[in-house]
């Protein structure tokens, strides 16, 4: 090989793009953290956020060229919208897909991370909501109620810490399993590994959500039940052969008015507090 070869390889090689660095890949994921709801509209919902945290990527690959700079932006800007936290699993399947395009990848078009996208929003969205908003919160939520009894501070910052670290490790986990799995990860979305996942935590929240209000609801009446020579309240009776009974009725109460009739929080607040309030005016409660 001459040296004229040896000059021609050594420009080629300079020229071929790199990979996303750590702090690129940092970046992307930061802005995508931060950005979904502080920027969201209703006309694009997230679509800002997308094209803003795309903006390092951009940087990187099309800076001496504003015409594919122009098209990534545009084709991340339309609407989008998904469950944030576990929306990173899509953010970094995009990153994986939009870095090939940026090295010149020819068997990844510039369709590609758009159906991506659009495929993956609403599967993603129902397993996220399950997860954080039916699960994860209301979990915290009612262990937070348990340790606030009395008026200690413990619940609030409970909640607060809590919370922010574990959707930081889901969004971290997500992020990188995404990017690191590319487009092979869409079948793990909807696959039966995540609805084994889905039913575990379904089952972990209930048992923690019953166990709470077991343990923190009281419903105590004024009723007396004759006991041979004595009289007994009517839940003291009722906790020998059912503890708990009475607080159960009222979470089942509770459940049928929000599932079955479709109530929402705020509603059930006021029935709960209408209801209690007669039953200490008629002296039952």
């Amino acid at each position: 090989m001459t040296n004229q070869d040896d000059k021609q390889t050594s420009v080629a090689q300079e020229a071929k793009p790199e990979r996303l660095t750590k702090k690129e890949l940092r970046s992307i994921f930061l802005r995508y953290m931060f950005l979904p709801e502080s920027a969201m509209s209703y006309e694009k919902m997230h679509g800002a956020a997308w094209a803003v945290s795309y903006m390092p990527l951009g940087n990187k690959y099309y800076k001496n060229n504003d015409q594919a700079y122009q098209r990534l932006l545009k084709r991340h800007s339309p609407f989008y919208n998904t469950e944030p936290q576990t929306g990173q699993l899509v953010n970094g399947i995009v990153a994986s897909l939009e870095e090939q395009i940026g090295m010149g990848n020819t068997n990844v078009s510039e369709e590609m991370p758009v159906d991506v996208k659009a495929s993956l929003m609403g599967p993603l969205a129902g397993i996220g909501d399950s997860l954080m908003q039916g699960i994860l919160i209301p979990t915290l939520l009612s262990i937070a109620m348990g340790l606030s009894k009395g008026g200690s501070p413990l619940g609030p910052l409970f909640y607060i810490v809590t919370y922010a670290v574990i959707i930081t490790i889901v969004e971290i986990v997500c992020f990188k399993g995404g990017y690191k799995l590319g487009v092979s990860a869409v079948d793990k979305i909807v696959g039966e590994s995540a609805k084994r996942l889905t039913n575990m935590f379904t089952v972990l929240g209930t048992i923690v959500i019953g166990g709470l209000a077991a343990s923190t609801i009281a419903l105590k009446t004024t009723v007396k039940i004759p006991f041979g020579s004595q009289t007994k309240p009517l839940e003291t009776i009722i906790d020998g052969f059912f503890p708990g009974l009475l607080p159960l009725i009222a979470v089942l109460f509770t459940f049928w008015l929000i599932s079955s009739k479709r109530m929402s929080a705020n509603k059930v607040i006021l029935i709960l507090t209408v209801a209690a309030t007669v039953g200490v005016l008629i002296k039952f409660l």
